[in-house]
């Protein structure tokens, strides 16, 4: 007899799951101060997956006794193929049209997303998901990946578990895999702040972040049972639904503080942080399915469905669309108050272009199957011949754009192309002079007026960067000739303690310290004061401030501002300020200067030097009775 259950696709409230899902995800990348952990939104997806594909296999071995395997991944392909052809086309297009860095690596991106094996392609060339030098145009699709993958195989082995005889067996397995992938992103992913790259690997790897899809696995297969499914009939008494409700509301609260909380940088979200959003995903997943659960309803909204049916396009199309505007807009700050502007725009175009591919493409082909592009059996004559030729325009399109788009892509972006310059200035030796004795004490030096001390000379300096400064090396040296620059790509404030320690143990701190981190991360002032303390009183600091599109920079500059206002030797050298007017001397990426805009850097450490150097002397009026003391 036919189950008269309903189909595991219309589960109440999946579509506002989605809509949840992919609200993080926009917020994440389009306005990331708004939601440093929105990258959970990720998660969700992975968690309702597992559960839906799961639910949908379980249903069919019920209802027909089997399991077709060439049906369930054809259906796969009509759902996805369709609008991922075309956000690859228009996307290749376009960029081969602006050109430049958003092109970089673009060979590997293909052929990561033909073969859904991007996340595997990340990681062999071993790149950093949070590496801001070469915007990637396909970065997002690392979690197409990981689920495709998981639709390949995991039917397999769901063949193998519904032998069982037991509901507890089947349910083992996944959930005993699902703690083995979350305790191997906690290990392997150590501290990010250290080593990006390793947490970058352990959390694009399908093999420690699939517990998500392996979580919604278990929940479908233990709580979708294989004999007569429950009926609204069996609701429970209203006290059990106000109980899975309030429930939900603090699932969904859970979610909620972990996006507002977590940060992709650190061990907290790879220690715990992404595995507790997959829980708390699969609890509010129970609750939706309750017969009697009102936040169902409420997940069932017009305008949360409308969304959650169209996540899969938007989470597409919203990447390579703020990439490509932002190229197409290199004079827009996109640190700075415009940029909402910029993300605003990308959002609405994201929606259009969204909205347009699931009517047009994603539907017709998933209800009617590939024959729509032929026009065969489901339009009449006149609509057959507009749809076969927009099929064929977007197969040259799709060809010609991925084709032009390889052929024009530079070997690597202008950042990276200007960190290999000053790597190699540093390397050629010019920055390699000795450390020399401190000089007399700040406090006992005697300028001759304001803006007229002499500028301390290169080898009483060292400096202490991330690539910012390591891109500006070059100007740092014809400037301040002998200048030790101890710089490296991706370091972080955290760091700057034991950079500073080891600097001392080995003899080569000078008397004047300038420290050019923050770009990478958000920094705790503790680390300053830290700092501080390892020089002692008779070194200076010099705090450079930072620039960059990302959603912590004005905290950090916060932080260094504040922390030279306290201290009587330590001066802000504004580099944000600085450069703000002339982003066009940046790089595209807006964060690491050309040549001119290394001399602007040099620069704004030049004036805080000489702010230093322009210090009055401090008087003892109690060791010098003689003096008068100001009134």
């Amino acid at each position: 007899m036919p189950s008269t259950s309903t189909p595991p696709e219309r589960l109440p409230g999946l579509d506002g799951l989605r809509a949840l899902a992919i609200a993080l995800v926009l917020a994440y990348h389009l306005f990331p101060g708004l939601a440093p952990g929105g990258f959970i939104g990720v998660d969700i997806f992975l968690v309702v997956s597992g559960y839906l594909i799961t639910a949908l296999l379980v249903h069919e071995h019920r209802t027909a006794g089997r399991i077709r395997l060439g049906r369930f991944w054809a259906r796969r392909a009509r759902r996805l193929l369709p609008a991922l052809a075309v956000v690859v086309a228009v996307v290749c297009l376009t960029a081969a049209a602006i050109g430049g860095d958003v092109l970089v690596g673009i060979g590997w991106q293909l052929l990561g997303v033909a073969t859904f094996s991007a996340n595997w392609v990340a990681i062999a060339q071993g790149s950093s998901y949070l590496d801001g030098t070469s915007p990637e145009l396909f970065r997002h699709a690392w979690s197409l990946a990981v689920e495709e993958q998981f639709y390949l195989l995991w039917p397999l082995a769901l063949l193998v578990l519904l032998v069982l005889p037991r509901r507890w067996l089947r349910v083992t397995l996944p959930v005993g895999l699902a703690v083995l992938s979350a305790g191997g992103l906690a290990m392997l992913a150590g501290d990010p702040g250290v080593d990006p790259a390793a947490a970058s690997a352990a959390y694009l790897s399908t093999l420690t972040h699939g517990f998500g899809l392996l979580l919604g696995a278990a929940l479908a297969l233990a709580i979708e049972p294989l004999g007569a499914p429950v009926s609204a009939a069996a609701a429970p008494r209203s006290r059990s639904g106000v109980l899975v409700d309030a429930a939900a509301v603090l699932a969904v609260a859970g979610l909620a503080a972990l996006a507002l909380v977590l940060a992709i940088d650190t061990a907290a979200a790879y220690r715990g942080g992404i595995a507790s959003a997959a829980l708390l995903t699969g609890a509010l997943i129970v609750g939706l399915r309750h017969p009697a659960s009102r936040t169902a309803r409420i997940a069932d909204a017009a305008l949360l469905r409308w969304l959650g049916e169209r996540s899969y396009g938007l989470y597409l199309w919203h990447w390579p669309v703020l990439v490509l505007l932002a190229a197409a807009l290199p004079a827009v700050d996109r640190g700075g108050p415009e940029a909402w502007l910029l993300v605003l725009g990308a959002l609405a175009i994201s929606l259009v272009l969204t909205a347009l591919s699931y009517r047009y493409i994603e539907q017709p082909v998933r209800r009617h199957g590939w024959r729509v592009l032929l026009g065969r059996g489901v339009l009449l004559r006149p609509r057959r011949i507009a749809v076969v030729a927009a099929a064929a325009l977007a197969a040259v399109a799709l060809v010609g754009g991925t084709t032009l788009a390889v052929i024009r892509a530079p070997e690597r972006s202008e950042a990276a192309a200007l960190i290999a310059a000053g790597q190699a200035a540093l390397d050629g030796g010019l920055a390699s002079a000795p450390a020399v004795p401190l000089r007399l004490p700040l406090d006992e030096r005697r300028p001759s007026g304001p803006g007229t001390a002499p500028l301390p000379s290169g080898d009483r300096i060292v400096a202490v960067g991330d690539s910012v400064m390591l891109a500006s090396a070059p100007q740092l040296q014809a400037r301040f000739p002998g200048i030790a620059i101890d710089a490296a790509v991706s370091r972080q404030m955290r760091q700057a303690t034991e950079i500073v320690a080891a600097l001392d143990a080995a003899g080569a701190l000078r008397e004047y310290v300038v420290l050019g981190l923050g770009t990478n991360g958000s920094i705790d002032p503790q680390t300053l004061h830290d700092v501080r303390r390892l020089l002692g009183p008779d070194r200076a600091l010099v705090l450079v401030s930072v620039q960059a599109p990302r959603g912590w920079i004005p905290g950090v500059n916060a932080h260094l501002s504040a922390f030279a206002d306290d201290y009587r030797n330590v001066v802000l050298a504004d580099w944000r300020a600085v450069i703000a007017p002339r982003l066009d001397l940046l790089a595209g990426d807006q964060v690491h200067p050309g040549s001119a805009g290394g001399r602007l850097y040099a620069g704004a450490i030049e004036d805080a030097l000489q702010e230093l150097a322009d210090l009055p002397e401090l008087v003892d009026y109690d060791a010098n009775p003689e003096l008068h003391r100001p009134r």
